[in-house]
């Protein structure tokens, strides 16, 4: 399972490396990432200090750290 997250955790960060401050929404379309999967992926950026999570309304923001 660890695998599954570090593979998704990095598919997220070459994302916004690519595009900047992007709404999970729209990394879910752009990647193709399950919804678990990509939830997981985030805590386990937060948690290495890699993204912020910026929230606007209902709206969650990443951007790398």
């Amino acid at each position: 399972m660890s695998d599954v997250i570090g593979e998704s955790a990095g598919v997220i960060w070459k994302f916004l490396a690519e595009n900047g401050e992007s709404s999970v929404s729209k990394i879910a379309t752009e990647t193709g990432l399950g919804k678990n999967d990509l939830q997981r992926a985030i805590g386990w950026l937060a948690r290495e200090e890699k993204v912020q999570i910026i929230a606007k309304g209902r709206t969650e923001t990443l951007l790398l750290l």
